[in-house]
């Protein structure tokens, strides 16, 4: 099974779906089919480009944040993390949608990649 694959399927398990109107799940199936195909990710000038992620020097000190919205890209995963689903998490942040928080996990996964991270070594 490939990666994007094994993302998708635990996106699903969040709440990334079909249980939305017919429009949201056509649009989450067009935005699946795109990143399968690999062109979600595109390169210009050596930079990877995401269309909802925005560093913006005087807003929140340069952090990533989603579509400009003071919600720093940390926050979500963060929420991720603890175990929210995507339907809590837009519950507490109406002003995101599906798609912000899946660019999300994209990009913190992008931002990681590759890199050594310190970790403690097992006993």
């Amino acid at each position: 099974m490939s990666r994007c694959c094994g993302l998708d399927a635990w996106l699903l398990g969040l709440g990334f779906g079909g249980d939305g109107p017919a429009e949201a799940a056509d649009a989450e199936n067009n935005d699946r089919d795109r990143f399968r195909a690999g062109i979600r990710f595109g390169f210009k000038e050596g930079a990877m480009r995401f269309e909802r992620i925005t560093v913006e020097p005087d807003k929140m000190g340069g952090v990533p944040c989603v579509r400009g919205l003071r919600i720093p890209v940390a926050t979500i995963v963060g929420m991720v993390a603890e175990g929210m689903t995507v339907d809590e998490i837009l519950s507490d942040y109406p002003d995101l949608e599906a798609a912000d928080i899946r660019e999300a996990l994209e990009y913190a996964a992008e931002a990681v990649r590759e890199r050594e991270l310190p970790l403690r070594r097992g006993a």
